[in-house]
Formats: structure tokens, C-alpha cells, sequence
């Protein structure tokens, strides 16, 4: 019996990936858990793996958009595992052919009609001459293998061409597109990686689909900064984890949450809905670009629960190895540009959220107290959200109330 391995949902506002890698090729066997290949979407890239043994038959080359709930590969579990002698007789075969036995380029099927489909579809894509390709299959056969390595070649050879740089099929693009640098040398062209080509259509997508605007507010730091700095010995003793600034914008942002229902909710079709939880959002910048996995029921959590939360998805996005349960059903998201120096920005919504906090980098700024003009520690304070659901009174109301919270830390709920 066959069965069917499908693309599985990532999140309500993704609708597809890219399989950039096939763990394991057509004709394999493959073990229930065996990674098969690894799907790369604007927020992560995860392994998918056998759900049971059997044959595997991948039906579509690594490098391809698919859809959620796409075929893209059948596993017959009707076959058995091979003997396990097998690889050991079958393993000096692939030398001999390539280096004494491998048939002359005229003897071997090397015509477009004879190839199998994947190595048929390169050669079309990427006007290949099957018979000045060396083969390393059974019987000097083309493999996908020799057909995209030629491909490579080819890829290579045409570098001082100015056309764009292309993706070699089958393979993740970014790992074969070339740099085109314009003849005069003042200016280089590069192919957009799938996942910046997503994160792209992704952001447009938001700006189109939602009536985003933003609020601004400012915070003065010092309580938390004095909080901070006069428990963070016994915190970090006890808790073995650092307390940092998110935490306090998390709690913040839970008790403005509950203040103003509406910015927890998100329109789906004709509908409102209203979310009676609280899973926050925490974007992450990677080298692969930002990515915001999720803090579950933050309500619920403690200081250090959250700053343990933080930790670990930081350190997992970092070494991709955040899974895709861990960034979709978010109702909120906090977004600190802060860490890079950002005074001040208008934040993006990150669909279907109707809003997203923004912070941002604590400047000594001179601020009128009490009559009197002090320095204090201060951070601008941007709040997006989605108009088509929000008023800006309950916008206004909303970055108020985490203001609040921020200047008198006593409003929250301090477990420390």
C-alpha cells in the first residue's frame, strides 16, 4: 500500500515552502522517523520525516514551491528493508563504471526520451547534452547526480556572462546561484534566495491586506533598570538564567492585553476573533532573517519561565533547530529593534495578528519631572496595528497601559 507524505500546515499565514533538500531518494527505504527531506518556509526550515517503513518515491526535485497539503512523495510499506549484505556486493560497482567499465557515451541511453524524469527535466531546463555527460549509474545510466553537477559546470562556465544568475534544479537555491557582476564592474546581480523571495511576498502581503497603522509613546526605563540591576544577582542564582528586559515587556504587554481584549484578536474572513489566551510572539533576528516563535501562555509564566523561554528559542533559531509548532498561533508579537540600535520604527504585522509592539533603544534623554528637567534612561515605544479592527482610542489606550506597567513595575505581577 502506498501513502501519501504531504506538506503539513506551518501556520495559519503561511500556504507554502520549499523542499530545499531531499534527505533521501527515490528507491530508498526508508524507517518510520527517517528524516526525508527539509521544508524551508519564511520562518524556519524543519525536517519531515517517515510516518512509516517502506519504499520511498519522491515525486517532486528539491528546490520546488509546494503548497500545504501537496503530495510530494509516496512510501511503499508493502516493501521490505534489503538485506543487509547487499550495500557490501553493490559497493565497488559505481567505481568500475566510472573508472574502467563504464560503457562509451555512444553505447549508453543517453537520448532525452531514455532518461529518467528528474535527470530528463535538468537536461531540458538547463540544455544539457546527455551524451558529453559521464554517467555514474548501473550500466553508465545519467544520474541526478551527474546531470546537476554538469549543470554546476555549465553554471560556472557562463559566469562572465551579465544575464541573471539562476538556480540549478534540484538543488536549494542558494547554494548554487552565482553572483553576476556587470561588465563595467559597478554593480553585481545576485538571484534572491527562495526565503527571502517568501519573506518578501510575505511582508507585501501584510501591507495589502490589512489598514496598518502606528501609535507612538515613549517610557522612562529607570524603575525597571533599578529592578533590574538590584535583583538580577539573586535572580540569576536561583534561576539560573540572566534577567532581562523582554520579560518585563512580555508581562507588560499580557496586562495591556487584557485591558484592551480587541488588539488580542484577528479578523478572518467576516469574522472577529477573540482570543481568551495569551501566546506572544518574540522575533528573533538569525542569519537567515527574523523569525518570531512563540511564548506559550505567557499569563501563566513566571519571570523566569519566560527569560528560559526566550533563552532557549534564541539559541535554537540561531542553530536552526526551531521546529514549526514552535511559531505558529501567535496572538501578539513584540519585535525589539532595539538590539540593533533602532531609535525609533513603524513595526509590520505579522498576519493574521492585528498587532505588534515595537521597542526600541534606550537613549539618556532630558525629560521634564515634577517641573524639573532630569535625565532619564528612555525608549520610544511603537505600536502597529490593524485599523480594520482596531480604533486608534484603544491603540492609544493600549501603549499606555505598557507604559505604565513599564514606569511602575509594581503594576505587574513580580514573582522574584
Amino acid at each position: 500500500m502506498s501513502i501519501e507524505v504531504k506538506i503539513p500546515a506551518v501556520g495559519e499565514s503561511i500556504s507554502s515552502g520549499i523542499v530545499s533538500v531531499w534527505h533521501k531518494k527515490s528507491g530508498d527505504f526508508v524507517n518510520a522517523g527517517d528524516a526525508l527531506f527539509t521544508l524551508e518556509t519564511d520562518k524556519v526550515s524543519t525536517e519531515i520525516t517517515a510516518e512509516k517503513s517502506g519504499m520511498l518515491d519522491a515525486l517532486v526535485p528539491e528546490g520546488q514551491e509546494v503548497k500545504i497539503g501537496e503530495v510530494v512523495a509516496t512510501i511503499d510499506d508493502s516493501k521490505s528493508a534489503p538485506a543487509k549484505s547487499e550495500p557490501l556486493e553493490k559497493k565497488p560497482a559505481p567505481e568500475k563504471a566510472e573508472t574502467k567499465t563504464a560503457p562509451p557515451a555512444k553505447e549508453r541511453s543517453t537520448t532525452v526520451e531514455t532518461l529518467s524524469p528528474a535527470v530528463r527535466r535538468i537536461v531540458e531546463e538547463e540544455h544539457l547534452e546527455p551524451a558529453k555527460i559521464s554517467g555514474t549509474g548501473k550500466d553508465g545510466r545519467l544520474t541526478k547526480g551527474d546531470v546537476l553537477a554538469a549543470a554546476e559546470k555549465k553554471t560556472v562556465g557562463d559566469a562572465a556572462d551579465a544575464s541573471p544568475a539562476r538556480t540549478v534544479p534540484g538543488k536549494p537555491a542558494a547554494s548554487v546561484t552565482e553572483d553576476r557582476q556587470s561588465p563595467d564592474g559597478r554593480f553585481t546581480r545576485k538571484r534572491m534566495s527562495p526565503l527571502r523571495r517568501k519573506i518578501a511576498a510575505q511582508l507585501v502581503m501584510a501591507q495589502q491586506t490589512a489598514a496598518i497603522l502606528t501609535t507612538f509613546n515613549e517610557c522612562d526605563m529607570s524603575a525597571v533598570q533599578d529592578l533590574r540591576a538590584k535583583s538580577q544577582d539573586a535572580f540569576t542564582k536561583k534561576n539560573g538564567v540572566k534577567l532581562g528586559f523582554m520579560s518585563f515587556f512580555i508581562k507588560a504587554s499580557v496586562e495591556a492585553l487584557k485591558a484592551v481584549p480587541v488588539v488580542n484578536g484577528r479578523i478572518e474572513d467576516e469574522d472577529f476573533i477573540q482570543n481568551n489566551f495569551y501566546d506572544i510572539g518574540v522575533a528573533v533576528g538569525t542569519e537567515r532573517g527574523l523569525i518570531v516563535p512563540i511564548v506559550r501562555d505567557a499569563d501563566k509564566k513566571s519571570f523566569a519561565d519566560l527569560e528560559r523561554d526566550i533563552a532557549d528559542y534564541a539559541t535554537k533559531a540561531r542553530e536552526g533547530k526551531l521546529k514549526i509548532e514552535d511559531l505558529t498561533g501567535g496572538t501578539f508579537t513584540i519585535s525589539n529593534g532595539g538590539v540593533y540600535g533602532s531609535l525609533v520604527s513603524t513595526p509590520i504585522l505579522n498576519p493574521p495578528q492585528s498587532g505588534i509592539l515595537g521597542m526600541h533603544k534606550i537613549m539618556p534623554r532630558p525629560v521634564a519631572i515634577d517641573g524639573k528637567v532630569e535625565v532619564r534612561p528612555m525608549m520610544y515605544l511603537a505600536l502597529s496595528y490593524d485599523h480594520r479592527a482596531i480604533d486608534g482610542k484603544e491603540a492609544v489606550t493600549f501603549l499606555i497601559k505598557v507604559k505604565e506597567c513599564i514606569e511602575d513595575p509594581k503594576k505587574l505581577p513580580l514573582d522574584f
